[in-house]
């Protein structure tokens, strides 16, 4: 068998991998889309929580955060997938089901992400939130808003003015722990790699395939987010 080289592994041609790693890499961002948004819910609860004068919010939002950052991420998405298909099989069994019940992994990959992800959010949102000026807020007490009112037209643009930094930094962790998720199967960008380095016997230029497309995502991440930033500091620039 003649040995294949690395653009035909790229390319689209008979013996090339290129439309599979391509589907893979949209495999890839749409897993960490979805367990960035779930960790953009859980974050802004948590941080919530600990921004809360309630002794009890405040300890659970805390245990939440240094309990998921203190665990490897890996663990949490082998804890996920097999103490859920745990659950699931054994409701099976109580239905008159005896066979294995595996839970879907995108969708279990997408949760253990974001459960993950949204410890770190927590934390950026609680910054950006304690970095408010309090002047601003008690200015619009004095005139008279609502909490509502203030929350809506005050504190939500100004958090997510200065948490896009630390989002953009998040979501670049969101998209390569992704590459985590494989290890329950799921036919992401890496999974798809060691597929085909499997298969052809060309592990190299099949990981720096990956590594290639990695890093282009990451390189439109960081684009995307510094013009979001800029776009966001824009008045405040202007003011000062």
């Amino acid at each position: 068998m003649t040995p294949i080289g690395f653009f035909e592994i790229v390319g689209f041609g008979e013996r090339g991998w290129g439309a599979a790693l391509l589907l893979a890499t949209g495999v890839t961002l749409a897993v960490a889309v979805c367990g960035f948004l779930v960790g953009s819910v859980l974050g802004a609860l948590a941080a919530a929580a600990k921004l809360s004068r309630s002794r009890l919010a405040a300890t659970i939002g805390d245990t939440y955060t240094t309990v998921l950052r203190g665990i490897p991420d890996l663990l949490v998405i082998y804890l996920f997938y097999f103490g859920g298909s745990l659950a699931l099989t054994n409701i099976g069994r109580m239905l008159g089901y005896d066979g294995f019940l595996g839970l879907p992994v995108f969708i279990t990959g997408a949760l253990a992400l974001g459960v993950v992800n949204g410890a770190y959010q927590a934390e950026v949102f609680r910054g950006a939130y304690l970095s408010l000026s309090k002047g601003e807020l008690e200015a619009a007490r004095s005139v008279g808003m609502s909490r509502a009112l203030m929350f809506r037209r005050i504190v939500v643009p100004q958090v997510m003015r200065y948490a896009i930094p630390g989002l953009g930094n998040v979501w670049q962790l969101a998209l390569k722990e992704s590459a985590l998720i494989s290890v329950i199967g799921l036919v992401e960008l890496l999974r798809q790699a060691q597929i085909g380095a499997g298969s052809t016997r060309q592990p190299f230029y099949f990981f720096l395939a990956a590594a290639i497309l990695y890093l282009a995502l990451t390189t439109v991440s960081t684009i995307a987010f510094q013009k979001a930033e800029n776009r966001a500091m824009r008045g405040v620039r202007r003011a000062g």
